[in-house]
């Protein structure tokens, strides 16, 4: 997890947006653990009220369930029930703004496609091991 906080929105949301998005990458998957309150808080400087607060939203949502004297852990079904809703509001707050902008800058599917091909590709580029490329020969 990211140790930067924003001020766009509290830290419990942020917090909860968090784990959110580990339970998407399948970071944490079902039934495994979430990290302790405590851990939390104490490694990420935050109160734990914070942090708990965070987490019943979790609970609230129905992703997460409490078990008494051993933690809290990931619901089955948890991971879907994520991707329904945040495909919804995706499609529903998301999309409109960028089909716009598509729509605005003229935009084709080719355009968009060969974007994500070419910007991949220079990402692994990128991301290449220092070294990983064979040294060019002085002349």
């Amino acid at each position: 997890m990211d140790r930067e906080w924003n001020d766009s929105q509290p830290i419990y949301r942020q917090l909860r947006d968090r784990v959110v998005a580990m339970i998407l990458d399948g970071v944490l998957k079902e039934g495994d653990p979430l990290p302790s309150v405590r851990n939390v808080a104490a490694e990420y400087r935050l109160n734990p009220l914070t942090v708990l607060k965070g987490y019943q939203q979790l609970v609230d949502e129905g992703l997460v369930e409490t078990r008494r004297g051993r933690g809290m852990f990931i619901n089955a079904g948890a991971r879907s029930l994520l991707l329904e809703g945040e495909r919804q509001k995706f499609l529903g707050e998301e999309w409109p703004r960028i089909y716009a902008t598509i729509q605005r800058l003229g935009l084709t599917v080719e355009e968009l496609l060969d974007g994500v091909t070419h910007r991949s590709s220079s990402d692994a580029v990128q991301s290449k091991p220092a070294g990983s490329n064979p040294p060019e020969e002085e002349h």
